[in-house]
């Protein structure tokens, strides 16, 4: 990942955002650009290595109408992960993810005994911070300016007992596999959670690339109907994010609704995810 990556990212968001709130008026390709201050050539070219498709169709995608009726794909989590096979269709599921637990007693102490190394690295998605154990990926979340040090915190406060060391070099290269285009291999989380959060994130793991559920669905599928609200705050403590993908996690009405890392962030993760379904 590069730096012109991660800029070309603020750019993209700003024009999400821009569109997001004159959808309705349709804009055109140089009023898109004026807000990003590029010319429209520039910004189109931009977007387009970006997302794969056009502004106007990316944002299309991410219409009511269209994650409205996604969401009826995906009446049974288990069926439409078997339907998509983990396939070449997404770079994400082209990552077999597991997930393992950490021990009752790791999880009590903070990760007493654990070795955490973790790097701070621009991806297409913006900068990210990752936390790696040598059994797998602990932490993964999104910063900018505005959160960055309560990220941080936060992953110091969940590890507060490990041996944790900034170590980028040495985490690049996951943040590479995950996010870049290199041959893909299988990635192993490490996390804690409640028997009902490992749950949740679990079926997460089973929505598609390209495809969206509901707090409801999921409820549903991990046995639990009533609980659609205790989702919700599952979801919200996820701490491993695009892996856990817990952005394919809408309102029923078909709205995108909020986003631990940013309702932009999200919107540009769907968008991207639809894209590459739909091209593939």
């Amino acid at each position: 990942m590069s730096e012109n990556e991660n800029i070309d990212y603020q750019r993209v968001a700003r024009a999400i955002e821009f569109l997001d709130a004159r959808f309705q008026q349709q804009p055109e390709l140089d009023e898109v650009a004026r807000q990003v201050h590029l010319s429209p050539h520039h910004f189109q070219r931009i977007f387009t290595e970006w997302a794969g498709v056009s502004p106007k169709k990316f944002m299309q995608y991410l219409s009511i109408d269209h994650l409205r009726s996604r969401i009826f794909d995906l009446n049974n989590l288990n069926e439409a992960a078997e339907a998509v096979g983990y396939s070449t269709q997404s770079r994400v599921y082209d990552l077999f993810v597991s997930i393992e637990a950490v021990t009752p007693r790791e999880f009590k102490t903070g990760g007493q005994g654990l070795d955490i190394r973790y790097g701070f690295h621009p991806t297409p998605f913006g900068e990210c911070l990752i936390g790696l154990t040598e059994r797998g990926i602990c932490a993964l979340s999104f910063v900018d300016e505005t959160n960055k040090q309560a990220e941080f915190d936060g992953f110091l406060d969940r590890w507060q007992a490990a041996r944790l060391w900034s170590d980028p070099a040495g985490t690049a290269p996951t943040v590479e596999q995950i996010f870049g285009q290199k041959a893909p291999q299988k990635v192993h989380l490490l996390v804690q959670g409640t028997n009902f959060q490992l749950k949740v994130w679990e079926a997460l793991l089973k929505i598609p690339a390209g495809a969206v559920s509901t707090y409801q669905h999921i409820a549903q599928n991990i046995g639990q109907p009533g609980a659609a609200r205790a989702v919700g705050t599952a979801i919200g403590h996820n701490p491993v994010a695009y892996l856990i993908p817990c952005h394919r996690v809408i309102r029923k009405e078909g709205l995108v609704g909020q986003y631990h890392w940013g309702s932009t962030r999200k919107k540009a993760l769907l968008g991207c995810e639809m894209a590459t379904s739909a091209i593939s």
